[in-house]
């Protein structure tokens, strides 16, 4: 087969003094140029790309984004180079930012609920914080049609990610964890930012999902195969490591909440306290409590219950319906039906939590 090659297509006003722009300003070689009496296509490459400079074309000027942690063109953010390409220069791999959570009491039920909406390859979404927090988290319910997944081994740039399963099974490989996992009804992954993920197949599915911060890019990696072959169960992505923790082998123990049990899910342990997830119900009467963390979520994945906060009214509560509570606000939990469960994921991990 023989090689095929692709050109961006750039049109300059002054090809001349174009030249010595691509080639020494911004580090690309020039591979061509004709007609050698007077110069009116050039082509340049370098940083990825193949870009050809036509003095004919009557194309709009265009835009480049060269994407470098080592500083180029004496460190400039924005150029504009003399035929009229305008040129931008980012870090390759920019600090993730976590914006300042914006506060605020939000319950959102699935009886109230827009339809779910189609992403990633072919999963259905609903959105449980349409606020975001600001920015802070995103929390998504989500179901995966049944059958192989169209997926293709990714990552995540995120501060804190959680998969928790509220129905179905559904079967994933991740970098470094061996063969195929399997996650069903009350289990849960967390993946670690940037360790490498493919879903395979799902039947009935149905997971939350908890990303920190809302907006975070997802990178497909395309030289990674999976299973690749290493078990390291130790191992740390930003200080984090993967927990795949099975619900049925969880034992109850008091929670921060009298009148409550919970399970650990460990990931408190294994995030050095990043956020930590629990599996409530209750066992008793709640009181009212407050508490100090910065993100509390949670979500009822079986049961009734009432939700009582300060200056609101209450909230009867069913399976799927979530709710965040904000630091410092009174809140019960009340009337609960002997069968609840909750999904509780805080951030930091473990939060203080006083009676009133």
């Amino acid at each position: 087969m023989s090689d095929i090659r692709a050109e961006i297509v750039l049109p300059t006003s002054d090809l001349r003094k174009d030249l010595p722009f691509f080639t020494k300003t911004l580090g690309m070689r020039m591979d061509m140029i004709y007609p050698a009496d007077n110069p009116a296509v050039a082509v340049v490459s370098g940083h990825g790309l193949r870009l050809r400079l036509d003095g004919e074309s009557k194309a709009a000027p265009g835009l480049l984004r060269i994407l470098t942690d080592d500083p180029i063109a004496d460190g400039a953010k924005a150029l504009t180079s003399p035929g009229g390409t305008r040129v931008e220069i980012d870090e390759l791999n920019p600090p993730l930012v976590l914006p300042k959570t914006e506060h605020a009491f939000v319950v959102r039920r699935l009886a109230d609920q827009a339809p779910w909406v189609i992403g990633r390859a072919g999963m259905e979404y609903r959105d449980l914080i349409p606020t975001r927090l600001g920015g802070a988290m995103i929390a998504s319910h989500i179901r995966v049609p049944d059958g192989p997944v169209p997926d293709m081994v990714h990552y995540h740039k995120v501060g804190f990610q959680l998969i928790f399963c509220v129905a179905g099974w559904v079967d994933v490989l991740y970098e470094d964890q061996g063969d195929i996992m399997r996650i069903a009804a009350g289990d849960c992954f967390i993946q670690p930012p940037g360790i490498r993920h493919k879903v395979l197949h799902s039947e009935g599915v149905q997971v939350v999902e908890i990303g920190v911060p809302a907006e975070h890019v997802t990178e497909i990696d395309h030289a990674m195969t999976l299973p690749n072959g290493v078990i390291n169960r130790d191992r740390e992505w930003d200080g984090q490591r993967f927990v795949h923790n099975i619900g049925s082998t969880g034992a109850f123990a008091p929670f921060r909440i009298p009148g409550f049990e919970a399970r650990d899910t460990t990931i408190n342990a294994n995030t050095k306290g990043v956020a930590s997830v629990m599996v409530a119900r209750p066992n008793g009467i709640a009181p009212w409590t407050k508490h100090t963390g910065d993100i509390l979520f949670s979500f009822v994945m079986t049961g009734e219950m009432t939700l009582e906060g300060e200056g609101k009214d209450p909230y009867r509560l069913s399976p799927g319906d979530a709710f965040v509570i904000p630091p410092g606000m009174a809140t019960r939990y009340s009337e609960c039906s002997v069968d609840l469960q909750l999904l509780e994921v805080s951030l930091p991990g473990n939060p203080s939590t006083t009676l009133v």
